[in-house]
């Protein structure tokens, strides 16, 4: 049923084996070992069109001094963080609390299907603008679907976790132009709360999926104990669930810290100005206005590849913990 551990199989596979990962590991390793040799090249260098040679001359820091001196690369990397420690915190907070909601407790479909009916007609007077008898022909459809579920076994909240479900399949280039103009009509575009509010709200999808698996599979027993011994939701919340999903919690924030840090879509679409852009739009200033400085772009990508990585390792024993965590009995 399972595969044979490669130490138990015959020669000719444990060798296919070690050529296949070396011959993988230099293909995964060889565009990062070329912007890195790049960074510390001449301009001349490149000039001449050494790209995979070994430099003739090696600028060990000046290429990267240079990045931070022509460019305000520093403020670039303090928006990254200003933008991406907001939204881990938001989006692992709202998904921890979310995922211990799905998990524990039951709603009914009728309740679910009239909430969201009312929250959707709410923002269609508010944002659209429509006609009295077509938002009357909405309610009417909402209050006869809440009629019809009324004797529905459907768990509410499966439902509801669902529609957190369903966010996630949709191509975030179709969504391009309705935020952008929402960003603007609410008076949050080009700035960082704008990315923060919005990275939020399209990550805590995904989240309260990671969260909400995670807190399904704990014990019942040790969640049904704590009760009986008199602890209220938020004390069973923050005493005994946040304790034992703690490296799920971990795994999230380092998963969430490389998507969001690594994010240049949308810092492109929403942000224009210095002053509000990430480190991952703000790498395109070291373009040069007739030749392209190569070796400023390298060493500035570099730079911006760090703080991910420094936070996987700083991390490393806790995101594993977390990606395995009920993998065994």
């Amino acid at each position: 049923m399972f595969p044979t551990p490669i130490h138990k199989r015959g020669t000719a596979a444990n060798i296919t084996y070690r050529v296949a990962l070396w011959v993988s590991l230099v293909v995964w390793l060889l565009p990062l070992i070329a912007v890195a040799l790049t960074s510390v090249r001449t301009l001349e260098d490149i000039t001449r069109g050494n790209y995979w040679g070994w430099p003739t001359e090696i600028l060990w820091y000046q290429n990267y001094v240079e990045a931070f001196t022509r460019t305000p690369l520093a403020r670039y990397m303090l928006n990254s963080v200003l933008i991406t420690v907001p939204t881990v915190i938001g989006s692992v907070a709202l998904a921890a609390m979310a995922g211990f909601a799905l998990a524990q407790y039951r709603i009914s479909p009728v309740v679910l299907t009239l909430t969201v009916g009312v929250v959707i007609a709410v923002f269609m007077v508010t944002n659209i603008g429509v006609s009295a008898t077509l938002l009357l022909g909405f309610v009417a459809a909402v209050v006869a679907s809440a009629w019809l579920l009324r004797r529905s076994r459907w768990p509410g909240e499966l439902l509801l976790f669902a529609m957190f479900i369903a966010g996630n399949f949709i191509p975030f280039q179709i969504l391009m132009i309705p935020v952008r103009e929402l960003t603007r009509s609410l008076g949050m575009y080009d700035s960082i709360e704008g990315l923060v509010v919005f990275h939020i709200a399209f990550q805590t999808g995904f989240c309260v999926l990671f969260m909400r698996n995670f807190i399904k599979a704990l014990p019942y027993e040790v969640i049904e104990a704590a009760r009986i011994e008199g602890a209220n939701e938020f004390q069973l919340f923050w005493y005994v669930i946040l304790p034992l999903v703690r490296p799920a919690l971990a795994a999230l924030s380092v998963l969430i810290f490389t998507f969001i840090w690594n994010d240049y879509f949308w810092a492109l679409v929403l942000v224009q100005s210095d002053s509000a852009q990430p480190i991952t739009a703000g790498i395109q200033a070291l373009r040069g206005q007739w030749v392209a400085s190569w070796q400023l772009i390298s060493a500035g990508s570099i730079i911006a590849a760090l703080p991910p990585v420094i936070m996987f390792f700083a991390m490393q024993r806790h995101f594993i913990a977390g990606l395995t965590l009920g993998a065994v009995k």
